[in-house]
């Protein structure tokens, strides 16, 4: 089978021009120099400190503060565990549903109610199996009570809709809006790319329900023959990483493409985000273009994209604290491909400047979320798998 997505560790890809007037010597030269998608040198790197606050994580992919100093965190081959202030990891939670585990899909994100404070309930994204073996899967979001280290009241709230025999491209993230609504981004699943352009299906999507499950009567399609009420988006790819902007509420995402074509986008109702119709991707190995390059009447231009070679985004944080002298407001990305946390300046809904930073440390980063302490937290995505706080 054709090699998912640049989620995975993959051999090295071929370099390629995304078209237009951009000629491929002329771009590999403006990649090198670090000119041409506004790469700054991350000279602040140096000062930046690395401390490991927990360690020996399986493939860790999320990362929640309790109120009490504690961590949430998931561990990809299906285990939720707190992470005690000491650092020291807590025998896995009891009471998650079934979960199919295998290539970039299993225990997924996590998140905490809006008012877990008063009624100390979670929310997790996985993959679900179906009830026949061999019937494939699909990514889910389930809720249930934290009660010491068990959950209570679990209930699966979202099924993507429909399963599919595939290990790839679960997406899976999840954002609490200001309004409570929670959004939940959906790969196509890699094989069924075709699909994120349809609206009878949850394939490609990013979706917005009620807490508990009910789609909310606002939604862009609601009414709408043949589609599915919970779409909020489409023309999505794999979808890993999603963070509401702290000054307008609006969704941002970050988008796996395939070789070359990853993603920002700021995401609103109803909107076409274009795959596998306009994209900068290629195929892999062959280079061959996927789809348009755009800008397309109906479709939305990312704020933001990596050409010729993939990075694969994942997790995402807007910083809100004075901990860093000069970042505030800086958007900050885990990159998996490439190996570096990613800090991207917004000048409005314009992506300015990018600077990468971590790379020395050679770790995939999973996760990053500001912790109550306004430091920057990171998640390294390993057999061995670390969380870090990381001062300056």
């Amino acid at each position: 089978m054709t090699h998912p997505g640049s989620d995975l560790r993959s051999r090295a890809r071929p370099s390629h021009s995304s078209g237009g007037s951009r000629g491929p010597l002329v771009l590999s030269i403006a990649v090198a120099m670090g000119l041409c998608f506004g790469i700054t040198p991350a000279a602040a790197a140096d000062a930046l400190k690395p401390v490991t606050v927990a360690q020996g994580l399986v493939n860790p992919w999320s990362l929640a503060f309790l109120p009490d100093g504690r961590m949430l965190v998931t561990e990809r081959p299906g285990r939720l565990r707190i992470v005690e202030k000491d650092g020291s990891l807590g025998a896995p939670i009891a009471g998650l549903p079934a979960i199919a585990v295998g290539g970039q899909c299993g225990l997924l994100d996590v998140a905490l109610d809006p008012q877990f404070a008063d009624n100390g309930v979670i929310y997790w994204s996985f993959a679900e199996p179906a009830a026949a073996p061999d019937s494939g899967n699909s990514t889910a979001v389930a809720r249930g009570r934290l009660a010491g280290n068990a959950l209570t009241d679990v209930r699966t709230i979202f099924v993507q809709q429909p399963k599919v025999s595939s290990s790839a491209h679960c997406g899976g993230r999840l954002a609490f809006a200001r309004d409570g609504r929670l959004f939940v981004t959906l790969g196509e699943r890699f094989s069924r790319k075709e699909d994120a352009q349809t609206l009878g299906n949850h394939l490609g999507k990013i979706v917005r329900i009620e807490p508990d499950g009910r789609v909310p009567a606002d939604n862009p399609f609601v009414g709408r023959a043949g589609a599915r009420p919970e779409i909020w988006s489409l023309g999505h790819r794999n979808v890993q990483g999603a963070a509401i902007h702290p000054l307008t509420g609006e969704l941002w995402e970050s988008e796996h493409g395939p070789q070359g074509g990853d993603e920002i986008n700021l995401v609103e109702a109803g909107r076409n985000y274009g795959w596998p119709l306009v994209t900068f991707g290629r195929n892999y190995v062959i280079g061959t273009r996927i789809g348009e390059e755009g800008p397309k009447p109906g479709f939305e231009q990312p704020l933001k994209y990596w050409v010729p070679t993939s990075i694969a985004p994942s997790g995402m944080a807007f910083l809100t604290s004075d901990r860093y002298p000069g970042w505030k407001g800086s958007l900050f990305i885990g990159a998996l491909r490439g190996e570096a946390l990613v800090r991207l300046t917004i000048d409005g809904r314009k992506v300015v400047g990018e600077e990468r930073l971590l790379g020395d440390l050679k770790e995939r980063i999973r996760d990053v979320r500001q912790g109550p302490d306004g430091w920057l937290y990171v998640v390294t995505d390993s057999a061995n798998g670390r969380i870090l706080r990381i001062e300056r």
